[in-house]
């Protein structure tokens, strides 16, 4: 495996920093006071899990959109939730959306609109496997406790008949920033695993077990780059980080038992059950369905019911609207799932809520 990143990750750095500036408050944001020529600023940050699909939309639209400029840094969903707090920021990112205790925080009011969807697969670095890893709630639950730690393990040896599995210790990577996959991750170990529960439980950021064998990266891209540097190393990723890093990804066991890949149908299949609440707000610990991939989310957008400036709000406004119709386009080329149509139809209507 070689020890350097493919361009493509190279490429996502570089679009996500991209017009990364300090941040600012939303109210010296730039933002034109009245159609006067002046450029309206619209600054992000938060979650690296969507970080790649948002580098395209933002820059094809900045590009597109004569008088509007989009910024977005990632740096983990917890970073994008404290700027968004903070007022260092236009809107934020999260995995995690936002709790109860963090919304309170937020005079203006908090708009959170789901914006994609995508999987969390577990990636590995095993280059002598000719075919892909089958782990079974079992198995995957006790690596992240530790309680398994080589790949000769009979756990799973038992679902991978055939395979020769190296006598090698395992190293599990994990995020080391205050992240959403994190937490999407920890919420369906703690789902089908009540020891995961009572343990690490789940968090944007947990007390992972305490070993030489646990190595910590930051965000989704770090988390890759140290899994591919890394023999023996597995990790949990965003489903598009593993493809175009072409690293080898488990087959999972769902909650029906069957082991199914991280593909887009297997992701959409876990969608499918899903009701959206009115304050748009859901999870899928552990979605139901014979072909549902076990582990996807929503990441959402975090915004401000109401902007000091009206131009900033349409801006923002009109930037959500493109990329629930236009962007949507991209999503499943860049590895995640569009949302059902359903979904947009009901973050559409979100919108008059930002003013």
């Amino acid at each position: 495996m070689s020890k350097h990143l493919p361009l493509c990750l190279t490429c996502i750095a570089i679009v996500v920093a991209t017009g990364c500036g300090p941040a600012r408050s939303p109210n010296s944001s730039g933002a034109s006071a009245g159609g006067s020529g002046e450029t309206i600023k619209l600054q992000g940050s938060g979650a690296s899990f969507p970080a790649p699909l948002y580098g395209r939309w933002f820059k094809e639209y900045s590009a597109a959109t004569a008088g509007v400029k989009v910024d977005y840094q990632a740096k983990g969903s917890g970073g994008g939730i404290k700027d968004f707090i903070e007022h260092t920021v236009d809107f934020a990112a999260s995995d995690a959306a936002m709790n109860d205790d963090e919304i309170s925080q937020v005079d203006q009011g908090v708009v959170l609109l789901p914006m994609t969807a995508g999987s969390i697969v577990l990636s590995y670095n095993l280059p002598e496997l000719s075919k892909p890893l089958k782990l079974s709630r079992v198995a995957y639950s006790k690596i992240f406790l530790g309680q398994i730690s080589n790949w000769n393990d009979p756990e799973i040896a038992k679902t991978n008949e055939g395979v020769k599995l190296p006598d090698l210790p395992i190293t599990v990577v994990r995020r080391a920033d205050s992240s959403g996959t994190t937490f999407v991750f920890t919420n369906h170990l703690s789902e089908i695993n009540q020891e995961f529960a009572d343990g690490p439980g789940t968090g944007k950021s947990v007390n992972w077990p305490e070993s030489d064998k646990f190595i910590a990266a930051p965000k989704n891209d770090g988390v890759t780059a140290t899994i591919m540097q890394t023999p023996g190393a597995i990790g949990y990723i965003e489903y598009g980080f593993a493809q175009q890093a072409k690293l080898a990804m488990a087959d999972l066991e769902n909650a029906s038992g069957n082991f199914v890949s991280p593909t887009l149908d297997n992701a959409k299949a876990a969608l499918a059950g899903v009701k959206m609440p009115a304050d748009m707000r859901a999870w899928l610990p552990d979605p139901k369905g014979d072909q549902a991939y076990p582990i996807v989310s929503y990441t959402w957008l975090l915004c401000y019911e109401k902007y000091d400036d009206p131009q900033q709000a349409q801006a923002l406004s009109d930037l959500v609207r493109w990329c629930l119709t236009e962007g949507q386009k991209s999503s499943a080329e860049m590895g995640y799932v569009p949302l059902p149509e359903i979904v947009v139809e009901a973050v559409t209507r979100k919108l008059d809520s930002i003013q």
